[in-house]
């Protein structure tokens, strides 16, 4: 048993003198590559009047999500950074066998003079160099280091939701210098340039390719100076799939929906009303969903028109039926008050007395108005004598009247003689002009908005 605790003593302090040496070569190796008079304050020596030149490179792993509410998205990506820093002392010693290449622990870092490079445009920013948990420092034999790190930052961008939602988000990413002005370090893209993670997918977006990238000169009022400055606008394009689904094929259903109304009778009024007005509300509950997606901009969106546009439809189709009922109450008013014009045949006895009809008597309204018949000459025309407290001219204005008020609401047809009411007629235009009106908005709203998303993505 001691025996076998000795030995486990042994091997533990085996292992502990080992790591001891490990990390006293670690520390011991940034001391031979840089030079005691190495001021890590001061930019490496360039040729006169030149600027030490920072290549950069970007490999996007992830999109996180793109906020339009807070109009920022979120990313995941690994920057390098690479310059030649002439100062440094390599020998063969520190390379292995082969290699052209060695790579130091991350604190090494902290002894170099690096370009001091942020993003400007930036809302929170972890850089993995601050705590180099995911960095490394590469030295190559020509005294280039090349320094890579990931990290995560959130990256604000000025979205435009005029063609929501088919719009195109054009978000750039500023890389700038914040201690030397171009005059002294300037940055530019590497060969690789940006690279996207190609298994990368988003859920509302398609990031467009191909990525623009810019070599720029930022004008610093703060700092009195231009910046050397290097910009990457990425693309990315909405999918119209989700709201084809979730917005424009219920509300085309819903205006459709409307168009039941036209079939329904006109005593049906509580099944019209309540069509009608269930389809407005739903499309105003639908909209108001809709607007709590997006931030409450002061411009009209394209989602906007199309909303608007669906609301009129069924507006117009509940202000049709008011229309008909109106013109309905006109028509059955004006049948019940023609039927009290008709004049009403009176049976009369024949008698000889003086200002009484000889055959028949009509009477309308407040006058009897009576036609003899001369019985002893069948050819004679027939003479028309008014009766007592008759009132000739007031039954004829009355009658020319109310016809032309049926007119106004009812007609015969020339070719049937069939009575045709208004109200009846306008359902059935209804039946075809609405739909042939709609038809013409699709038409119309789609082709516009594609080639207005089309112009505004060059």
């Amino acid at each position: 048993m001691i025996k076998c605790m000795w030995k486990t003593a042994f091997f533990f302090l085996v292992w502990l003198c080992n790591d001891v040496v490990s990390k006293r070569n670690h520390t011991l190796k940034p001391r031979v590559v840089l030079p005691e008079t190495y001021v890590k304050e001061m930019r490496p020596p360039s040729r006169k009047g030149q600027p030490v030149i920072v290549e950069f490179s970007i490999y996007v792993v992830d999109v996180n999500s793109i906020n339009v509410e807070d109009m920022d998205f979120r990313v995941d990506m690994f920057i390098r950074q690479t310059w030649i820093e002439s100062r440094l002392q390599l020998p063969d010693d520190i390379f292995e066998e082969g290699d052209n290449h060695v790579t130091l622990p991350p604190e090494f870092f902290d002894n170099l003079w690096h370009p001091d490079p942020y993003f400007l445009n930036s809302k929170v920013t972890e850089i993995a160099e601050l705590t180099h948990k995911f960095s490394s420092v590469t030295l190559y034999r020509n005294q280039t280091v090349r320094y890579a790190a990931r990290m995560h930052a959130i990256i604000a961008c000025q979205m435009e939701f005029q063609l929501y939602p088919m719009d195109i988000q054009s978000c750039p990413i500023y890389i700038e210098s914040f201690s030397y002005s171009n005059q002294k370090v300037r940055f530019k893209w590497s060969e690789a340039g940006v690279t996207i993670n190609p298994e990368l997918k988003l859920l509302q977006y398609n990031i467009g390719e191909p990525l623009r990238l810019e070599e720029t000169n930022g004008l610093m009022i703060d700092k009195e100076g231009n910046f050397s400055r290097l910009v990457v606008y990425f693309r990315f394009e909405r999918q119209i799939g989700h709201h084809l689904i979730q917005t424009f094929a219920p509300s085309s259903l819903v205006v459709m929906l409307s168009w039941f109304s036209f079939w329904l009778d006109l005593d049906a009024v509580p099944g019209r009303v309540t069509l009608l007005v269930t389809c407005m509300l739903t499309l105003v509950t639908m909209f108001t969903g809709l607007r709590a997606d997006i931030p409450p901009v002061a411009y009209v969106k394209a989602l906007d028109l199309w909303m608007a546009g669906c609301m009129m439809f069924v507006f117009a189709a509940l202000s049709e039926f008011v229309v008909v009922k109106v013109l309905d109450k006109q028509y059955q008013m004006n049948k019940s008050r023609a039927q009290e014009a008709i004049p009403r045949i009176i049976p009369v006895r024949i008698n000889g007395e003086k200002g009484s009809c000889g055959t028949v008597a009509a009477w309308e309204g407040s006058g009897v108005r009576c036609r003899k018949v001369d019985l002893t000459s069948p050819a004679s025309p027939p003479a028309t004598t008014p009766a007592v407290h008759s009132n000739p001219a007031a039954p004829t204005h009355l009658v020319g009247e109310r016809r032309q008020s049926i007119l106004q609401v009812a007609w015969l047809d020339a070719d049937t003689g069939q009575e045709r009411v208004l109200w009846r007629e306008i359902d059935k235009l209804s039946r075809i002009v609405f739909p042939a009106l709609f038809l013409l908005f699709v038409t119309l709203y789609w082709p516009v908005l594609l080639l207005k998303t089309k112009s505004s993505s060059h």
